[in-house]
């Protein structure tokens, strides 16, 4: 098998919206496979990654990192190689002189689904650590957190002009996890 591409420039390649006019996610990238890089709304460059879907990887990541989502680029590839992939993102990621948080320290922010454990106000903390309460009362107390962590994304992604539904996995609001579905 041939794993010889040009790679293109990182530099070279158009800045996208990350959310469009019409409030949407580049759509063309639906079913596309391919390398992105995402921006901040400085345009430094925050996480390099690839995807056999690259329009849901850009959904995903926007839920995990609304505040760091502003900009993106994006070299798709007929077939789908690990190999060709993978060299893409570390000659993107050698281009940009150091390597963005994303990819460091940070990957789990953006490839994992949201832990809202952490995002506990001291009244749900409370709730949740109460003696009293068995696991029920703790899932319920836990969904109710990931609820208002989705209710507050949500809310950040409308005030940024996103006109796009998204729905979260109800059975992983139960363990206190957002992601989408």
């Amino acid at each position: 098998m041939n794993t010889e591409i040009n790679i293109p420039e990182l530099a070279n390649l158009e800045y996208l919206a990350y959310i469009n006019d019409q409030g949407q996610i580049p759509e063309i990238y639906q079913g596309k496979i391919g390398v992105y890089a995402i921006f901040d709304q400085g345009k430094v460059l925050q996480f390099v990654g690839y995807s056999r879907d690259v329009y849901l990887s850009l959904k995903q990541h926007l839920v995990r990192q609304p505040q760091k989502c502003y900009w993106v680029k994006v070299q798709t590839i007929e077939r789908p190689s690990r190999t060709i992939l993978g060299n893409i993102e570390n000659a993107w990621i050698a281009e940009n002189g150091s390597v963005p948080l994303g990819n460091t320290n940070q990957k789990d922010k953006w490839t994992q689904p949201i832990d809202v454990k952490p995002l506990m106000t001291p009244e749900e903390s409370t709730q949740y650590h109460h003696p009293a309460n068995d696991e029920l009362a703790q899932m319920k107390i836990i969904k109710n957190v990931a609820r208002r962590v989705e209710a507050e994304i949500l809310l950040v992604l409308k005030e940024r002009g996103l006109q796009e539904q998204f729905r979260f996995s109800p059975k992983l609001k139960e363990e206190g996890l957002l992601d989408l579905k």
